[in-house]
């Protein structure tokens, strides 16, 4: 009984009144008591949390505080590796690098002295600064599940490539934009402003995470939107001019109707941008625990687009280094990720490797199709 536990109820609070996805209790916010111990213990606590702050950019004021609270799809969606007190700043550090909304409040705290049983030592401290560095350079924030989330978690630190995709869909894109299976929203930021931008997807904790990044943009709206269900689709005054669907119909088994769910959403001359992979003979584990159902070739993306209504203006070639990397990784050491380290890669030779897109003599990793609705 260090806290107490009716400050639980103050935490509970903060929930419910301010939507938080996490709520830490703070020992050293002014609470109503709080008993005096040991000076320098509070010294090492402040400056691990300091640490942390530096690491993480938020200004907490307790990132040792027993009393962390967290949303249970979120919490159950973190892959915790700690075994002891390293959890402090492994939890903080990857809650932070998701964007979610974190609160303190001020708890009431009455320490043991040593001779009471206190545990924490100067050892402690020791471990939790080579774990802080650890765990800020990892990008292990989600837990494999059926949506690739440590996939896409991965890739959206390549943040030169994911603006290269970006500047190449730019051209394309109208003022009325629909994107579905917006992920964690790396995409959108690159696209954005618009008069009026929907990102939509079907997990929830993705669309959790955008409301709270786009929150200050009146023209953005976050919303589920199951593309092989019409139902689900949002329906603002008027039609959208463009629909972005990036790496979505090889997801979906009956993707000639998925698109023509696309369509109806669109007014006459939209546009749909739709990127799959390419190269049938490429299916490899990596696809396997993506949830991909097909690679398409260039006639067949063709075929099923003009089958859901569309009229095809050009089919993009993208990314043609990124063949040779997915067949190293898939069909060869048959891995299922990509190591951080290629990721860093690809993102350093982004700018080369988009100079040089046009002339390897290999085919494209992807193939974006510009569509129009008659």
């Amino acid at each position: 009984l260090e806290y107490d536990p009716r400050d639980l109820l103050n935490i509970v609070q903060v929930f419910l009144s301010e939507d938080a996805d996490a709520v830490f209790g703070s020992r050293f916010l002014t609470g109503q008591h709080r008993r005096v111990l040991y000076y320098h213990h509070e010294l090492g606590n402040r400056f691990l949390t300091s640490c942390c702050n530096f690491l993480t950019n938020l200004n907490l004021t307790d990132v040792e505080t027993c009393y962390k609270a967290i949303r249970t799809e979120i919490f159950k969606s973190i892959p915790i590796e700690s075994h002891h007190f390293t959890i402090e700043p492994e939890l903080t550090i990857k809650l932070a690098r998701r964007d979610i909304k974190l609160y303190e409040v001020p708890i009431r705290y009455a320490g043991r002295t040593y001779l009471e049983g206190k545990k924490i030592t100067w050892r402690d401290g020791l471990t939790a600064l080579p774990a802080m560095v650890r765990f800020a350079l990892s990008d292990r924030l989600y837990k494999e599940d059926p949506h690739g989330s440590h996939i896409l978690a991965r890739m959206s630190r390549a943040h030169r490539y994911n603006q290269w995709m970006a500047d190449t869909l730019k051209p394309f894109c109208g003022s009325r934009v629909l994107e579905i299976g917006a992920g964690i929203g790396t995409l959108t930021r690159a696209l954005l402003p618009r008069k009026l931008y929907y990102a939509t997807d079907t997990n929830s904790e993705y669309l959790r995470r955008m409301a709270s990044t786009f929150s200050s943009r009146p023209y953005l709206h976050v919303a589920y939107c199951d593309v092989t269900k019409p139902a689900s689709f949002p329906r603002p005054p008027g039609l959208f001019d463009t629909a972005i669907c990036l790496n979505v119909v090889e997801h979906i088994d009956r993707d000639v109707t998925a698109l023509r769910n696309i369509a109806s959403v669109l007014c006459h001359g939209g546009r749909a941008l739709v990127l799959t992979p390419n190269s049938p003979w490429l299916f490899s584990s990596l696809d396997r625990v993506l949830g991909h159902h097909r690679r398409y070739s260039r006639l067949l993306l063709k075929k099923r687009c003009e089958a859901a209504g569309f009229k095809v203006e050009r089919i993009i070639p993208f990314n043609r280094f990124g063949t040779l990397a997915w067949f190293l990784n898939g069909k060869i050491l048959r891995r299922r990720y990509f190591g951080l380290g290629q990721i860093w890669l690809l993102n350093m030779l982004t700018p080369i490797l988009k100079l040089l897109d046009r002339i390897l003599p290999l085919p494209p990793l992807s193939l974006i199709a510009v569509l129009r609705k008659p």
